[in-house]
């Protein structure tokens, strides 16, 4: 029997902001784009808990956060430093087990299965852990400790800030009975409103259910249904020994079908990508769209580039291309990503040199917008076309 934990920092970036200055803890604290100076454009990035009170949350308009809590701190996010941060956790896991699979700059998953012997129960392994961040990193951790990856995820959530929820091995379903169908992986409004119809509100409503029955109704994703509604989860931890890839991603506060702002987003998201390759001396080999649908069916589509890259026009051109490979891209969007990945050192990567495209010209550019954004933040200096109307992305690592 699997032993695995999921880690998942509370609040990570504002909790970051509020240990590194004292005068913010105990008060609302939003890292985003500023309401004032950016007069109302961007989103949420991260919300304190302290600001979740008022109805903030990550990935809401910036404006409408405002008009909420006018009396929240807000500051631009610094992802260098919550990178290095996250990268001092991800070694104090790896102290446990070289299991450690990193799902955001925040969250992991462990297999510490062959580490009980020698580190004690999953739950004494998790209790070293919240404590060593504790002290090393003055944060809190919130962690799941499950005989697999969905049961864990889900432990890990239910009990925030700082919690600890272990599901042992046959208290699967127990565990699952009583929580509402919207925590199964896939269920989304759509398929939460199908379920309904059905009278089906809990998670034990669906496993009393044949697989044939779900399948009828929901297709091959009935399956899965019940399986997770049994708590079967087969996958395993998949450890990077390397960083292999990198990203943003952002959550849209309502779906949306309007081109004009998955465009914009799009732009926002290749941009953000673009910087953190610069400010590790990355460029990009391939180049991934991720696309989460309103019913939280999540389409994935990937190109590698002809030459390497850290241009985020390259980037956003390369994922309006993946865009119009989606099956579902004529419904509503939930969720978009975009990630780079095959990364090679910028300063030993071949660059194949092109007779009429200016790239040191470009790389100059890009060189001076980013120290334009290092000293007055993201809104120093910011294309016309995020400017337009509507939200952009700030975007999000993953969930906090």
């Amino acid at each position: 029997m699997r032993t695995i934990l999921h880690l998942d920092m509370d609040a990570f970036y504002t909790s970051v902001e509020q240990r590194d200055h004292p005068e913010y803890q105990g008060k609302p604290v939003v890292v985003g784009a500023d309401p004032r100076g950016g007069r109302g454009r961007g989103v949420v990035a991260a919300a304190s808990y302290e600001a979740r009170a008022f109805g903030l949350h990550s990935a809401m308009p910036i404006g409408r956060a405002y008009r909420l809590c006018p009396q929240a701190v807000y500051l631009r996010g610094n992802m260098k430093k919550y990178g290095e941060v996250s990268r001092r956790i991800m070694t104090i896991l790896k102290d446990f087990t070289e299991l450690v699979e990193p799902i955001s700059i925040d969250e992991a998953f462990m297999d510490v299965s062959g580490s009980v012997r020698l580190y004690g129960s999953g739950r004494e392994i998790a209790l070293e852990i919240k404590k060593r961040i504790r002290v090393q990193e003055r944060l809190n951790a919130s962690i799941g400790i499950a005989p697999n990856k969905f049961l864990a995820k889900i432990a890990s959530d239910l009990e925030k800030p700082d919690g600890l929820v272990e599901v042992t091995p046959g208290q699967e379903e127990a565990f699952l009975n009583d929580l509402p169908v919207e925590r199964l992986w896939g269920v989304g409004p759509r398929t939460a409103e199908e379920l309904h119809k059905l009278g089906i509100y809990k998670i034990r409503d669906i496993a009393r259910l044949s697989p044939a029955e779900l399948a009828e109704r929901f297709g091959k994703h009935g399956h899965q249904l019940h399986r997770l509604a049994r708590g079967i989860d087969e996958r395993p931890v998949a450890p990077e020994h390397e960083w292999k890839s990198l990203g943003q991603e952002t959550t849209f506060e309502q779906d949306t079908d309007d081109p004009g702002q998955i465009r914009r987003t799009l732009l926002g998201l290749a941009e953000a990508v673009a910087r953190r390759l610069r400010d590790q001396d990355f460029l990009a080999g391939t180049v991934t769209l991720k696309f989460r649908d309103e019913d939280f069916v999540t389409e994935t589509r990937s190109l590698t580039l002809p030459d390497p890259t850290d241009d985020a026009d390259e980037i956003f051109r390369t994922v309006l291309r993946l865009l119009n490979r989606l099956k579902s891209r004529d419904h509503k969007v939930r969720l978009l990503g975009v990630y780079a990945s095959r990364l090679q050192d910028a300063h030993t990567a071949p660059r194949q040199l092109r007779l009429f495209h200016p790239d040191e010209k470009k790389r100059e550019l890009n060189a001076s917008l980013d120290a334009i954004q290092e000293r007055f933040g993201d809104q120093g200096m910011r294309r016309a076309s995020l400017l337009e109307r509507g939200p952009t992305a700030m975007g999000d690592d993953g969930a906090e």
